[in-house]
């Protein structure tokens, strides 16, 4: 396997409220104060054998003289410089024709790592992979190298996480399962990262981790390694770590985070802080592989993303926190004048200095209470005397009706509850005209894995109806046989548009193009649920996705769970 380094430059793509404070901030720290003590800053574990270019090695280079307004390709404006060091300068840009934020690189063309930048680059943004900030150009012009990425205002880096307090297990469970099986997918293709810091990686509002510098901030460091897979294990190890204690796994102090004390070596992270779970802290022991952190250990240790991404998967899952319940407050029942009087209940008698003489009730108040007791009498006892005879002519109808009872109707059976139907296998759908038969299938089976942290992908597209190729595409589900479907229940990442279609009954295998399925119900959301109009009987249902969502500023669809009810 060509091994192609890929570690991070810690220039800020991202965060927080203000993006634009917070990005420089970011740069000014972790670019500028870091990059100039190399030497004092952790590299990892002992096997690491990561080896930088010193300054001295090569001659000095100066960085462009470029400013605010230039525009490069006629295209990129640049704005703010976050970052000039070592020769090059890092840039938040606008790109003109696209109207959105990006990043961009730059060097001269004679600087000695430039041919190693563009050739990091173009492999990077040849992987397309959403979990990664992706690279969008890579050009050598007027005697400059420049790199153009991705800037996502809307997420926030690790190291900001971190400052804040230790992440929740269940966060830190979808930061280690999220960055190892993105690891895991670069290294398959020939990539690695070397400098997999908290700065390097990204969670967006949506708790979705995205990774930066892949293919681009190794090479503009000089940064190799004998072991690639092994180093960038460790790495997630580390940020694992660190998340679980808010402390940094080896003596120095480095990203805003203390270092462990001196001398005691590795100690595993339940020790550090109490209430750390248990199974994560035993992953990130196994990352970070060394005598200190797996001689008490039974599991052996991790060595390549691929095994870390499988011992994560293998653990139990870590559920989110149960939301706290708020006692409702109580409620202060006011008494009324009514309650607090003297009705039913015996009352102490005021003491009075002097009686009070009570004045005898007058005639007439008397004799009217008697005509009112008299009048009253006499009512109920006609009523009385009505009621009986209406019941008496009544009551030969009532024993005739008892008699004979007219049986009650039967009580409506209730249908039962739809159940999920077995999903056999699962195929991307992206038929011509405008489709090339291919929409990523390898995540296609992430869509119905019972993991909603997963998902199957779109391409980026320039608008949301598909950059005007096609009307859409989408994943055809098979059941194995044909089966009653009532409802199709969908997640997705953003708002997006979808339609149900099925296959004819009895087909044996599926339609190749859409209008072969038959559309049953369509609907715009995130979670949407499509009960069928009336239950279809097919082997073959087809999810259609027909608008696609803004995602950092592309379009894509992101499909992370479904379910068909029968």
């Amino acid at each position: 396997m060509a091994e192609r380094s890929t570690a991070a430059v810690d220039v800020a793509d991202n965060s927080g409220d203000n993006p634009l404070t917070a990005q420089a901030d970011t740069a000014a720290t972790d670019g500028v104060a870091e990059e100039r003590k190399t030497a004092e800053e952790p590299t990892g574990a002992p096997e690491q054998k990561a080896v930088e270019q010193k300054n001295g090695e090569q001659p000095s280079i100066t960085a462009p003289e470029l400013h605010s307004g230039h525009k490069l390709a006629r295209r990129y404006r640049l704005e703010e410089c976050v970052t000039r060091l070592d020769g090059f300068s890092s840039w938040r840009a606008v790109d003109e024709k696209l109207r959105r934020a990006v990043g961009v690189h730059l060097l001269p063309a004679d600087h000695p790592r430039a041919r190693s930048v563009l050739a990091a680059a173009r492999s990077a943004a040849l992987l397309g992979d959403p979990r990664f900030v992706q690279v969008l150009d890579a050009v050598e012009e007027n005697d400059l190298v420049y790199v153009v990425h991705e800037w996502l205002p809307d997420t926030t880096e690790l190291t900001a996480l971190l400052a804040d307090g230790p992440l929740q297990a269940h966060d830190a469970y979808q930061l280690v399962s999220q960055v190892s099986q993105a690891m895991a997918a670069a290294h398959r293709e020939g990539l690695a990262h070397l400098r997999l810091t908290p700065s390097a990686v990204l969670r967006s509002s949506t708790g979705q981790y995205r990774i930066r510098g892949l293919a681009v901030n190794a090479a503009l460091r000089g940064i190799t390694s004998d072991g690639p897979q092994r180093t960038d294990t460790e790495a997630i190890g580390a940020l694992l770590y660190a998340a679980l204690t808010q402390r940094w796994p080896y003596e120095s102090d480095a990203y805003g985070l203390s270092g462990l004390p001196k001398g005691v070596g590795l100690i595993p992270p339940d020790q550090v802080r109490a209430g750390v779970h248990r199974g994560l802290a035993e992953i990130a022991m196994r990352a970070l592989a060394n005598d200190g952190a797996t001689a008490s250990r039974q599991e052996p240790p991790c060595t390549t993303p691929d095994e870390l991404a499988k011992a994560v998967a293998a653990m139990p899952r870590v559920k989110p926190p149960e939301p706290e319940f708020v006692a409702p407050v109580e409620y202060q029942h006011q008494r009324t004048t009514y309650q607090q009087g003297t009705y039913g209940r015996p009352q102490p008698r005021p003491m009075a200095t002097q009686p009070m003489p009570v004045p005898p009730a007058p005639l007439e108040s008397r004799t009217g209470k008697a005509l009112k007791w008299a009048v009253g009498a006499l009512l109920i006892a006609a009523l009385g005397l009505g009621s009986w005879q209406i019941a008496d002519r009544l009551l030969p109808r009532d024993n005739q009706t008892t008699n004979n009872p007219t049986p009650a109707p039967p009580a409506e059976e209730k249908p039962e509850p739809p159940k999920p139907l077995a999903i056999t296998s699962a195929d991307d759908f992206d038929p011509p005209p405008g489709g090339n038969g291919e929409e990523y299938p390898e995540s296609v089976g992430m869509a119905h894995d019972g993991d909603p942290s997963t998902f199957w992908h779109t391409k980026n597209y320039k608008n949301a109806k598909f950059g005007n190729l096609k009307d859409g595409v989408g994943i055809v589900l098979d059941l194995g046989s044909d089966k009653k479907v009532s409802e199709v229940d969908l997640s997705f990442v953003g708002h997006t548009s979808v339609e149900i279609r099925t296959a004819p009954e009895g087909a044996s295998t599926a339609p190749s193009t859409a209008e072969g399925f038959t559309t049953q119900a369509s609907q715009a959301g995130t979670d949407v649920k499509l009960p069928l109009t009336k239950p279809v009987t097919t082997r073959y249902v087809l999810v259609w996705l027909t608008e696609l969502p803004l995602t950092d500023g592309e379009f894509r669809g992101q499909l992370s769970e479904v379910k068909i009810m029968g």
